[in-house]
């Protein structure tokens, strides 16, 4: 994924200029304009992780276009594709790209696949209470604290803060793990990097959304958890990851996102069913344009994840005939 990532903004020329401002939007996106004669309803069903998002986004483009009713439902990514596929939702927030039946499914469907849109980067945080002292984890040493398998190589199962260089009243104390539910695509993206597609533990502590987590490390001193990094709270801290266990440590800040250093960036996405070569509807069309606009990437900003550049907007409204 950070190959790909890196890759997709890097190959327009745009990774590194604008590593240097990503807290700020990128000034070559479009500035969002209003349109005449658009109204009616639209419905989003898909990521808790984006629904905060979704909601900025509801909002400011309520502002322009009062007469427009939104929906807005986020009970996990793997609830998007049968909302588009049952055609109940024009729009599919998801923390991970979908599956390949997913895919199929929809093809089957309508003869040809959905079309993804990247509108969001995030680093996805590995959390721990913000009285925990852990200065470091690598990949193999969260797997083995989240899987059963163990598929990166860790030599033991790690149950205490000890065995990963906690000294003091913590080290001897059991690591409390809380993660999300299957429906989840934080779940199933943190289950495909950090544990190679392992098998979770059966303790890990299940939440319904992405806060939740957050909240249930915020109250336990010996926790540790993994949310989108938008979520954070003074309760908590964020744990530099290193990709291997002799490799460098990085924050899941915005420019170890963008540079592809830090382990476990994604991009997240809006799926839309749209027809290849065609156009889509002024409605959808316009809220699409607001998403990948200066307006619209301001509220990723707002809500803590990190805004995309203007050449990876610029390919992805192409896919949906808008520029």
């Amino acid at each position: 994924m950070l190959k790909k990532l890196a890759g997709a903004v890097a190959a327009a020329g745009a990774f590194a200029a604008f590593g240097a401002y990503a807290l700020d939007v990128d000034a070559s996106l479009s500035e969002y304009k209003k349109q005449a004669g658009v109204s009616g309803s639209l419905n989003s069903v898909g990521s808790d992780t984006l629904n905060n998002v979704m909601a900025l986004w509801q909002e400011g483009f309520g502002k322009e276009y009062p007469s427009v009713s939104i929906s807005i439902e986020g009970k996990g990514s793997g609830t998007a594709p049968p909302a588009l596929i049952s055609g109940t939702s024009q729009f599919g927030p998801m923390s991970r790209t979908m599956s390949a039946g997913e895919i199929d499914d929809f093809e089957k469907k309508y003869g040809y696949k959905p079309t993804a849109l990247r509108v969001a980067v995030d680093a996805l945080a590995v959390y721990v209470n913000k009285d925990n002292p852990v200065k470091c984890l690598s990949l193999v040493q969260l797997d083995a604290i989240f899987s059963k398998n163990r598929k990166r190589g860790g030599k033991a199962d790690v149950i205490t803060w000890g065995q990963v260089g906690v000294t003091g009243e913590l080290a001897s104390k059991p690591i409390s793990m809380y993660g999300r539910n299957s429906a989840s695509g934080t779940y199933g993206y943190f289950k495909e990097v950090a544990m190679e597609g392992g098998d979770y533990k059966d303790s890990v502590k299940e939440q319904p959304g992405s806060s939740a987590v957050v909240q249930g490390i915020a109250s336990d001193k010996g926790a540790i958890g993994y949310s989108g990094v938008g979520f954070k709270t003074a309760d908590v801290r964020f744990v530099p990851v290193s990709a291997r266990d002799d490799g460098k440590c990085f924050e899941p800040s915005s420019d170890n996102a963008y540079a592809g250093d830090y382990p476990i960036t994604r991009f997240l996405y809006v799926y839309v069913n749209a027809k290849p070569g065609s156009k889509l509807e002024p409605l959808r069309g316009e809220f699409v344009k607001y998403l990948l606009s200066k307006q619209g990437q301001q509220a990723v900003i707002k809500d803590g994840f990190f805004p995309i550049p203007s050449a990876v907007a610029s390919q992805d409204l192409k896919l949906v005939g808008l520029q």
